[in-house]
């Protein structure tokens, strides 16, 4: 049996009521939910091409906020 790594921070019971939280959820709920993340001043969303997804990521991880 393979064993499973999860990321720092979380364990199976977290990804179990993660799952969980999304398998119950409404198509309504689930709506409103990403609704609501767009509406959150404390985040920015932007368009980035696919190809420069790695470099930014890279540039989130190095910074220091």
């Amino acid at each position: 049996m393979k064993k499973n790594n999860f990321p720092k921070g979380w364990n199976e019971e977290r990804v179990s009521k993660v799952l969980a939280h999304y398998e119950d959820q409404s198509e309504v709920e689930a709506v409103a939910e990403d609704e609501a993340t767009f509406e959150d001043e404390k985040q920015t969303y932007m368009e980035i091409p696919n190809e420069l997804l790695p470099q930014v990521r890279e540039l989130i991880a190095h910074s220091k906020g």
